[in-house]
């Protein structure tokens, strides 16, 4: 069998659950190590059953809850290393680093876990896909475009978590954000627009992929409706209305996905 349960994600905080009958792991740790136990606990599990977490990258609302996990659970982290090089000055006395190169493949019971390098402001930003034998599950956050290399990997996917940050309009009409902001954020090395998301899965969605979750909606520059529309307007237009959509929230799990 195999499990899949976004914890939560937002432009606050990103965390994901996946379990198969050997191996229990998160994809990220960006909530209070309290928070994702509380909603781990919605879905019948604990921190104490998590026996891996993998982190695309240094950014807080992937890792905040890190270092409290780490002191009270002792979960091995697989990150690359300059994450790690980051990362070890808010953990010192964690020992249990399990590194990896971008693009390499780590073998986890009956996981392989694919890495693979996205444009994004960070140390060494990875997407990941979860290989197994029910089916593959994609995950394609904090990223400025997507490359010819990103495409690739994600399109092989039964499952895909899907960048959709911000409407281009409500970001470029937002008040709180200095243009400054608003130029990181709109660059190559930033985040996905709802208009670039939907150009991206008018690529990578196939008639195999059944579940696309659009993720990272910002708060005030976003609404779930937005981006549904935009990515459901795009993938009815080029004939590629196979998927269900889903949006995600910063504050309540999804609908856990389940296979067997």
């Amino acid at each position: 069998m195999l499990r899949f349960t976004i914890l939560g994600s937002g432009s606050s905080g990103n965390c994901a659950y996946l379990e198969t009958d050997h191996v229990r792991l998160l994809v990220d740790a960006g909530f209070s190590a309290k928070q994702i136990d509380l909603r781990l606990a919605g879905i019948g599990r604990s921190l104490a059953d998590v026996q891996a977490i993998f982190v695309t990258h240094e950014h807080s609302d992937h890792v905040c809850g890190l270092p409290v996990i780490a002191r009270r659970h002792n979960i091995p982290i697989h990150c690359n290393r300059l994450t790690a090089e980051y990362l070890h000055p808010q953990m010192p006395s964690f020992s249990r680093w399990h590194l990896f190169e971008s693009g390499a493949t780590v073998e986890l019971a009956d996981l392989k876990v694919n890495s693979f390098s996205v444009p994004h402001d960070a140390y060494d930003p990875v997407g990941f896909m979860f290989h197994h034998a029910l089916g593959n599950i994609g995950f394609l956050t904090d990223l400025g475009y997507a490359t010819r290399l990103v495409i690739e990997r994600v399109r092989q996917a039964r499952a895909l978590v899907l960048e959709a940050n911000h409407d281009l309009r409500l970001l470029q009409e937002d008040t709180k954000r200095p243009w400054a902001v608003k130029q990181r954020i709109l660059s190559r090395h930033g985040h996905l627009s709802n208009d670039a998301a939907a150009d991206v899965a008018a690529e990578v969605v196939t008639d195999q992929m059944e579940d696309l979750y659009l993720g990272h909606l910002s708060a005030d520059c976003n609404s779930p409706r937005r981006a549904l529309d935009t990515v459901s307007r795009k993938l009815q237009e080029t004939g590629r209305a196979f998927a269900r959509l889903h949006s995600t929230a910063p504050d309540k799990p999804c609908d856990t996905l389940a296979w067997d």
